[in-house]
């Protein structure tokens, strides 16, 4: 599972601070970003379990270890393992799309 974002992206926006009680329903099943965006699952505090829906890779995030990557438009979803605290970070290209 790559954990890098691709040369030229840039954030653009991110989440408040979830945690196990306030993560919402639709991030703990199968959800996509757009076209063009990716994502950057952060941990803070806790484990969080994130998965690829179409590969079926999983990775145990938590504080300290790189975050986990969120590819444009690919199924995924996380659940929390315990006490989480937890944000994502959205990112894409900073100019005119060459799609």
């Amino acid at each position: 599972m790559t954990t890098a974002l691709p040369d030229g992206v840039a954030p653009y926006r991110k989440t408040p601070v979830f945690t196990e009680a306030t993560v919402p329903a639709g991030l703990l099943r199968a959800h996509t970003t757009a076209a063009g965006v990716w994502g950057l699952i952060h941990v803070l505090e806790g484990r969080l379990r994130y998965r690829v829906i179409e590969t079926g890779e999983e990775r145990v995030l938590e504080p300290g270890a790189p975050p986990g990557l969120v590819r444009p438009t690919v199924p995924h979803e996380v659940a929390p393992l315990g006490p989480v605290r937890f944000y994502v970070e959205f990112h894409r290209h900073a100019g005119p799309s060459t799609q």
